[in-house]
């Protein structure tokens, strides 16, 4: 049975990554999209809104949503589409507090719909090879390297630098993600340290300190003040040799023998998963990564930095 979906919030992640996954996906017919800036692209879908209320009151019909809207805006969103017995994608992070996504998924288990908090990541490549490779051995030691230019991959986005807008936890949410998926003991933060621009609310970079419940150490380094092509590492050394985990899952290698190189379709993943999560009628809210980020923003020390300009 196809889902008929629809796209709310119709920006640069929704134009690059939800919709192309869409087309492919022959479990899903995107029937519209709702901007409140409609763009040429959004002319494409079968039905355009620039609010959520006018799809909802529209002759459209509508099984699903995904909510690729600023996370400020998405829990009243989300929850209009639950009431209105839609089932719901959230793109990450889930919301901007942990508590209005404990709400969601209750409202969710109430209204009889599915919840999905999505974690794209978590679909690249080697990630699964990774994670069964891992789950035998003894984990001694993690680094986390997720730096990029925030001028490159999201510009004009101020949403970001706005309260709840997560800063560089927006896409260092995803190294998170990845962690808590392939490493079998939890892990929790021990120190952070968050340098956040005079003119913003959130941070630009951060260093933690973890430990997981063995006492070996994972630290992460997350910057969008780096230059040139992104790096988004992680290294594991465990007690059976080093595994490392590059181009944001793309590629893994084992002690330096490279056994998976390829290009990620992390949102072909997302939207197979999602489909089978409406046939099974099954929520799934894993808020383990967006829990880090939540301790990083309590724990961390703060340093006031340069002002940001575009």
């Amino acid at each position: 049975m196809t889902t008929r979906i629809a796209l709310i919030g119709f920006g640069k992640i929704a134009r690059d990554q939800h919709q192309p996954a869409l087309a492919a996906n022959e479990g899903f017919d995107l029937v519209a999209t709702v901007d409140p800036q409609l763009t040429a692209d959004a002319t494409s879908t079968p039905a355009s809104f620039t609010d959520f209320d006018a799809l909802l009151a529209s002759d459209v019909e509508v099984d699903a949503v995904a909510l690729c809207v600023p996370p400020q805006h998405r829990f009243a969103v989300a929850c209009q589409a639950i009431e209105a017995g839609l089932h719901v994608l959230l793109e990450k992070p889930p919301g901007i507090t942990l508590s209005e996504v404990a709400d969601l998924e209750q409202r969710a288990a109430t209204a009889g719909t599915v919840l999905y908090a999505s974690w794209h990541s978590r679909h690249a490549p080697a990630i699964e090879a990774a994670r069964e490779w891992l789950l035998p051995q003894t984990v001694t030691a993690v680094e986390i390297d997720w730096c990029e230019d925030v001028k490159v991959f999201h510009p004009g986005q101020a949403w970001i630098w706005e309260p709840g807008g997560l800063g560089v936890f927006d896409p260092g949410i995803n190294a998170l993600s990845i962690a808590t998926h392939i490493l079998l003991r939890p892990f929790a933060l021990r120190e952070a340290t968050l340098d956040v621009p005079g003119n913003c609310a959130t941070p630009i970079a951060a260093r933690l300190a973890f430990v997981d419940t063995n006492g070996a150490p994972i630290d992460a380094i997350m910057d969008w003040r780096h230059e040139g092509p992104p790096r988004w590492q992680i290294r594991v050394v465990t007690d059976a040799g080093e595994l490392r985990l590059e181009e944001g899952g793309g590629r893994l290698s084992i002690d330096g023998d490279v056994r998976i190189d390829e290009d990620k379709d992390e949102y072909g993943g997302v939207y197979d998963r999602f489909a089978s999560l409406i046939q099974e009628q099954r929520s799934e809210v894993d808020l383990r990564p967006f829990t880090h980020v939540a301790d990083a923003f309590m724990l961390g020390r703060r340093r006031t930095v340069e002002d940001f300009h575009e």
